[in-house]
């Protein structure tokens, strides 16, 4: 970032949990914001808001109208399909392109060893746009895959398009989580209703909301391209999580039992979900570590 000067930054989508965080960091530095969304919220107060369905590409383009910006930060691109449009709209529109990715481009890649980014290179994942992608149970279930696909069209050969995919780790914490998950656990806790795991149950890594917004506001401001995983160090299991619950539910019980092969549950994984942050880390990063904030998640 340049000091001094105001940036124009774009933010696509993303207008609750860590998205709200994140918009409300570029103000306070003194960026430009600029939402879009389909109209569904409000951007927050000082930003400016353009309605258009990110599908749409003549409506996008319509929406954008001459506009250019120094960062876009895209918070809701799920399909190899929406990525491509966004290529096509935003090349030579943008110094910047932030996407927000997952940990689940790693659904495949099974390693008792936390995942670097090699793991899954962008440049060698095949990408069908073909697949239903606009149907929701499909998207669904394909979550990790439409994702991995649509940092495979940004870092695709073409016209110079400097983009990075944020691959986020399993996010916690704040008053506003709307995912349910740790009150899954506290729920069974507090009745004493079994908790169901996988027969081999692994850990995971994990961010606090508050992180992940910091994170993405960093990235924004920096010049590396290609993904990066974000997580707080260390990892947890679903037991330290429940540990950590029930110390605030003193009559309540944790209860496990074995899963049928198949069935899931939050934060339980049949596989490996541990990332490698050390990429972030030697760009300049400083992350937290995960058994530090956890207390207070709970709590």
């Amino acid at each position: 970032m340049v000091m001094g000067k105001a940036r124009e930054v774009l933010v696509i989508g993303g207008n609750r949990y860590f998205g709200k965080r994140l918009m409300a960091r570029l103000p306070a530095a003194g960026d430009r914001v600029t939402v879009l969304n389909r109209g569904s919220s409000a951007p927050p107060a000082g930003a400016a808001h353009l309605i258009a369905d990110r599908d749409d590409e003549d409506a996008l383009r319509t929406a954008l109208g001459p506009r250019t910006f120094d960062v876009v930060v895209d918070q809701v691109c799920y399909t190899p399909r929406q990525a491509a449009i966004a290529r096509r709209v935003f090349t030579g529109r943008t110094g910047r392109y932030v996407m927000t990715s997952t940990v689940e481009v790693y659904e495949y890649e099974d390693s008792a060893d936390l995942v670097g980014e090699a793991a899954v290179d962008p440049l060698a994942v095949p990408v069908d746009l073909e697949l239903p992608w606009d149907d929701p149970e499909f998207l669904d279930t394909h979550y990790g895959e439409g994702k991995r696909q649509a940092e495979a069209v940004f870092a695709a050969p073409g016209p110079e398009f400097p983009y990075t995919a944020v691959r986020v780790a399993h996010v916690l914490g704040g008053a506003d989580d709307f995912t349910g998950r740790l009150q899954h656990y506290a729920d069974r806790i507090r009745t004493g209703e079994p908790i169901a795991v996988p027969a081999v149950n692994h850990p995971a890594t994990y961010i606090h909301v508050d992180e992940i917004a910091d994170f993405l506001f960093w990235t924004a401001g920096q010049d590396f391209t290609g993904p990066v995983n974000a997580a707080s160090h260390g990892l947890l299991s679903t037991e330290e999580l429940c540990e950590a619950i029930a110390v605030h539910i003193p009559a309540g019980r944790v209860v496990f039992r074995t899963a049928p092969e198949g069935e899931t549950f939050p934060f339980s994984f049949a596989r490996s979900y541990g990332m490698d942050n050390s990429r972030a880390t030697q760009l300049g990063y400083t992350f937290t570590r995960a058994r530090e904030w956890l207390p207070e998640v709970v709590r």
